[in-house]
């Protein structure tokens, strides 16, 4: 025994077999893009965020102000009338904040929009099927929702259907930023571009189903400004004096039509070209147009909407306990704290079981369910439908109205503490993505060979033993 114990000694010793290295993940859900699209992405995300910080600054000052003792002063401000009345455009300062600076938004979001599926990494059919299939599943799930909670009660309950389907993803962005989270760049991407498919259904849907008294000949003479403010930018002039009368005279004549004014800033961003005719430096028109009207949309447009659409008073109209115990406002809680995880997750999961893809190394359904919680803050879209179902200002408008705020609350509150939870796991990933660049500035993990298949993972890196 002792001879085999000696032997042994001086024996070589066993290596244990190293496992091949993992594959990169093929067709990977949230997978990292380009590093174009991601750098593009990220300059939009730091405007959005701070535009986020100025919607929720002026929702909180109008809340503030309406249940004050000086109440009146902002009802009074609301209501004050100006325009043209020749032209019919003698509205109330909330009616243009909603009809006006929302037409800004939209057609930064028509920009956006045509932007991702021309040029963006979602011109893959492979990328784009992700975030539609989610917006769609958002959308479906908590209309049904709120469909299902108003049923039998009769009235006019049922025409809010349509409430808790939107995103507000300045109010997400602002929530992400409270939370000081590094969320991976694949994820924040998915939520913009949910976000903007959101809002493209979203105005779908009010062109649609509400859009009442249709005046035709003014809705064919909207389509004369909008063709030659097409062929203007198809030609890329930037001339501002001339593409604006026309933008403001498309507006004019859709309002006039019937159709919500803000289909108008939709079809606008669409005219807009996004390649560039000639190669050459500098940016495509409608990037051109988006680095200039972002900022007026972020930080203008909606904050200013935001301040006149928010301003409910809790201490009349029975309280709030009446109002937690309207169907509405029941079918829009349900609808945002419940619908919109169930649908962008449950999107998320048909598309991975249909394409036989998976998570991207490094992510897990925690994350799928922290954005979902996020999509279910819907605030600037919400807070439209509400007063296009109900009528501003009616007792059904204020419970919308606590409905959108205190369900998109409770939905931030509830990513935020998912994603507190899963905070430590994306500082890891987001360290592993901060390389140093090189000389050309681009980071190391957007010039690997597995870059855009969604390895998060080196050669070297733990994860693959």
């Amino acid at each position: 025994m002792c001879r085999e114990v000696w032997s042994a000694s001086f024996r070589r010793p066993r290596r244990k077999p190293v496992p091949p290295p993992a594959q990169p993940t093929r067709n990977p859900l949230f997978g990292r893009g380009s590093w174009p699209e991601a750098s593009r992405i990220a300059d939009i995300l730091r405007t959005e965020t701070v535009g986020g910080m100025l919607l929720v600054g002026a929702a909180v000052v109008a809340l503030l102000w309406a249940n004050s003792p000086w109440r009146g002063a902002y009802t009074a401000l609301s209501e004050f009338t100006i325009g043209p009345a020749a032209l019919h455009l003698d509205l109330s300062l909330a009616t243009w904040a909603a009809d006006g600076l929302l037409a800004i938004f939209f057609f930064v979001a028509g920009l956006e929009l045509k932007r991702e599926f021309v040029a963006g990494d979602l011109r893959d059919p492979r990328r784009a099927a992700l975030p539609v299939a989610a917006a769609v599943g958002g959308m479906t799930a908590p209309a049904l929702i709120y469909v299902a909670v108003n049923l039998g009660t009769g009235g006019d309950a049922l025409r809010g259907w349509a409430i808790p389907t939107a995103t507000d993803i300045a109010f997400a962005l602002a929530v992400l930023a409270v939370i000081s989270t590094h969320l991976p760049s694949a994820l924040r991407v998915f939520l913009l571009t949910l976000a903007v498919v959101d809002d493209l259904l979203a105005i779908t849907i009010i062109a649609i189903f509400y859009t009442s008294d249709l005046h035709l000949p003014a809705l064919a003479l909207s389509l004369v400004p909008l063709a030659l403010f097409a062929v203007l930018v198809q030609r890329r002039v930037r001339s501002w004096w001339l593409l604006l009368p026309l933008a403001v005279a498309t507006w004019a004549l859709m309002h006039e039509s019937g159709v919500h004014a803000t289909v108008a800033g939709v079809l606008l961003g669409f005219a807009v070209p996004v390649v560039r005719r000639a190669a050459g430096p500098g940016p495509g028109l409608a990037e051109h147009f988006e680095h200039r009207f972002r900022p007026v949309s972020s930080g203008v447009a909606v904050p200013v909407f935001a301040f006149f659409a928010a301003g409910v008073s809790v201490v009349d109209g029975g309280g709030l306990g009446a109002t937690l115990t309207d169907t509405v406002t029941l079918g829009i809680l349900a609808g945002l704290i419940l619908g919109k995880p169930v649908g962008v997750m449950g999107a998320t999961w048909l598309v991975q079981r249909f394409t036989r893809a998976r998570l991207a190394d490094g992510l897990s359904w925690w994350d799928v369910l922290g954005l979902s919680l996020l999509a279910g803050i819907g605030f600037t879209v919400s807070l439209l439908i509400g007063e296009l179902a109900f009528g501003a200002g009616t007792a059904a408008d204020d419970h919308v109205k606590i409905g959108v705020l205190l369900g998109s609350l409770l939905s931030a509150l509830l990513a935020t503490v998912v994603l507190r939870i899963r905070n430590r796991h994306y500082r890891r990933i987001c360290a592993e993505e901060q390389v140093d660049a090189d000389a050309d500035g681009i980071p190391d993990v957007y010039q690997r060979a597995d870059a855009g298949t969604g390895d998060d993972s080196g050669p070297d890196d733990p994860r693959r033993a």
